[in-house]
């Protein structure tokens, strides 16, 4: 196949599902290797963003998606009469970020660097699709293990957990008036772009 065949039958699979497709299976269906549908990929995200079309192609780990352009996102739940996504508590991005930066963790693991139970916000954010269950640990008692999922990355706008911004480094005090000061900026909802999802 040409790539612009390719191109063409990658959008037409994407926008016919309206979920996330594994990048193995749309090679398998067009009998060509993931790295050409890597490269269409590319090529399709680079021309609806040149050509400032409403659509994205997001990359979602080994998955590939088309959503709405963000800049739209008022105008397109204006339109399908939406609710305006909630925000998640000051809590949920505690446990979210603990289950973003190391991953897997149990929840005995989130209650530990907490200092509180988790068990709740645990499940809401498995609910809302933003973690999931990935197995059980292989110790007494198999508690389940959990990772960030593709509504995550999504979420982020990232295509895998290795784009995360670094953690400050706590070893040093400027390190530790950091992470504190973004803490309090969370907490208090001063940081542009808090996180939202959508169901």
């Amino acid at each position: 196949m040409e790539i612009n065949e390719i191109c063409s039958a990658v959008e037409a699979i994407l926008f016919a599902s309206g979920e996330s497709v594994p990048v193995s299976r749309i090679a398998k269906v067009l009998g060509v290797n993931e790295a050409e549908i890597y490269a269409a990929a590319d090529s399709l995200a680079a021309e609806y963003e040149s050509a400032l079309r409403g659509i994205r192609l997001l990359k979602l780990d080994t998955s590939l998606q088309l959503c709405s352009a963000k800049e739209y996102s008022q105008l397109v739940t204006m339109a399908l009469e939406t609710r305006k996504s909630p925000k998640l508590s000051p809590s949920s991005l505690e446990v979210l970020a603990i289950v973003a930066y190391y991953q897997p963790v149990t929840r005995a693991y989130v209650d530990q660097v907490r200092g509180v139970d988790s068990s709740y916000t645990l499940s809401v954010l498995v609910e809302k699709g933003l973690i999931e269950p990935c197995g059980k640990l292989d110790v007494p008692g198999r508690p389940t293990i959990y990772k960030t999922g593709e509504v995550f990355l999504r979420t982020m706008g990232i295509s895998s957990v290795d784009e995360l911004p670094a953690l400050p480094d706590i070893a040093s005090d400027e390190g530790i008036i950091e992470l504190q000061n973004k803490i309090d900026a969370l907490r208090s909802g001063e940081l542009e772009g808090q996180m939202s999802f959508d169901q």
